[in-house]
């Protein structure tokens, strides 16, 4: 692997149940997202991860804000979005946004850039769905020379262009640190290749082995934009309790709900156990035991070299409770045994 390798955990801020299977206020979802961070900081995972959505079975639309929450409560642990919705966003705010959480972070914030798998910002924030790819690549571009902290003069065709223009506040690295989250498209492969910067795959079903042409493409297209090796990311979902039988059974309900909601307004069939199993079995679903999780995410970090894990440990409306457990289970048993596992494979010295 190019990088030592980390581990991370994200979340979408869903919309979650308590113990008698009541429905909580978006209120209590964003101070429990807040409060399972700094359980992960706490106990020492490198990175944390909040997603935007602009929908009601998720709390968070404004990820920004509950990081510089969480920033003021951790001292180590990095702090990024998963993923900012670019498309719909503007670039001088996202760069402006981040700069101010990298200031009160000490250095700690990350974006991590994508067009979103769901699409309710566009028309909230008065942008034309055809136009979604064009949006994207063009404030890209924009974002790419703002992230340089120089002046900006820039052109292009769907928002009034920079001239010299300074952009504040500035960092103390020189560079906010930006990915590029990437659900199997090849030319967005090559994209972040193009634009320096590191790759983060979202592999959320499926063997995670399919995904490494993409990883092969990622580095092929960086040598030839002679650019030096850049990390790449695995975002995936996942759940860990003490033995496999309780993980699944804790997560299934919750995992039911939350691909059900999605395929009705898609045109999906119901999801069933059949198929939640084969996913945790050998596609990219890691719930199980410690052991089991960590024997899975060896096994993918081989397979793809990635150099950051990133567990998706929410999912749909499992309770928070549940997901402070497996925040502890990861971070205090499944990552070292991760490390383990990977330095038996390590050639000796």
């Amino acid at each position: 692997m190019s990088a030592p390798l980390e581990f991370a955990l994200d979340t979408f801020g869903d919309v979650t149940v308590d113990a008698d299977g009541a429905t909580l206020p978006y209120p209590q979802v964003i101070r429990n997202v807040v409060e399972q961070a700094v359980l992960a900081d706490s106990l020492g995972v490198d990175a944390f991860g909040i997603g935007e959505h602009h929908r009601a079975d998720f709390a968070v639309t404004a990820p920004e804000i509950v990081l510089a929450a969480i920033a003021a409560r951790t001292e180590r642990i990095r702090l990024s979005t998963a993923v900012t919705v670019l498309s719909s966003d503007d670039p001088v705010r996202v760069y402006e946004r981040f700069a101010t959480l990298d200031a009160v972070s000490h250095g700690r914030a990350e974006i991590i850039l994508g067009r979103g798998s769901f699409t309710e910002s566009f028309p909230l924030f008065g942008y034309d769905l055809g136009q979604y790819q064009e949006l994207f690549e063009e404030k890209l571009d924009l974002l790419d020379k703002l992230l340089d902290e120089g002046p900006v003069t820039w052109q292009g065709e769907l928002r009034a262009g920079l001239t010299d223009q300074h952009v504040y506040p500035k960092t103390e690295s020189g560079r906010i640190r930006t990915w590029i989250g990437v659900g199997g498209s090849p030319e967005s492969v090559v994209r972040a290749a193009r634009y320096e910067m590191p790759l983060m795959l979202a592999i959320i079903g499926g063997q995670p082995e399919r995904f490494a042409p993409y990883v092969d493409l990622y580095h092929r297209a960086l040598a030839e934009f002679g650019v030096a090796t850049l990390p790449v990311g695995l975002h995936s979902p996942g759940h860990v309790a003490d033995t496999d039988e309780q993980a699944r059974e804790q997560l299934w309900p919750h995992y039911r709900v939350l691909h059900d909601r999605i395929g009705r307004e898609r045109g999906w069939g119901p999801t069933s156990r059949a198929r939640f199993e084969a996913e945790a079995d050998v596609g990219s679903l890691y719930v199980g035991s410690p052991e089991t999780v960590a024997a899975k995410i060896a096994k993918t970090v081989r397979a793809l070299g990635v150099s950051r894990f990133e567990l998706k440990y929410s999912s749909g409306t499992l309770p928070h409770e549940a997901m402070m457990t497996s925040i502890g289970l990861y971070a205090e048993q499944v990552v070292p045994r991760v490390r383990q596992l990977l330095s038996a494979d390590a050639p000796a010295s």
